[in-house]
């Protein structure tokens, strides 16, 4: 049996960000609406506010993050930038995560089985009571 732990739905986040596309745009659309204003008008990061694009990436991420919002895709150049940067705003993608759901993607994806949720929900349940 698995425990569900912070390092284990760390390293599968990061791995789904790394590989499937569909969750490296979401991200890019979280961290992005993340930034604030200014940071999305001028493409830095200027505000060390632990969210949005780090500095390195701020310019080059807001570009993208604003064309797939006006057009709704990336060419696959540009998916090869996303899918490799995004891992590393797995944190911000977490504090949006429902718990239970990024908990029930695992269990599909074959990383827990089912025996691990169950212990995982009747912890939290503990804890809920408690």
């Amino acid at each position: 049996m698995q425990r569900v732990t912070k390092k284990l739905k760390t390293a599968y986040l990061k791995s789904k960000l790394s590989t499937v596309p569909a969750w490296a745009l979401r991200c890019l659309e979280v961290v992005y609406a993340n930034q604030t204003g200014d940071e999305k008008a001028f493409g830095c990061a200027k505000h060390n506010n632990n969210v949005g694009f780090t500095g390195t990436d701020a310019e080059f991420m807001t570009s993208l993050a604003q064309q797939y919002e006006r057009r709704k895709c990336l060419s696959p150049k540009q998916m090869v930038f996303v899918l490799k940067r995004m891992p590393k705003y797995w944190k911000q993608v977490l504090t949006v995560t429902e718990d239970q759901k990024l908990v029930d993607c695992m269990y599909r994806d074959g990383i827990l089985t089912k025996e691990d949720v169950d212990a995982y929900e009747q912890k939290l349940f503990v804890e809920a009571m408690g």
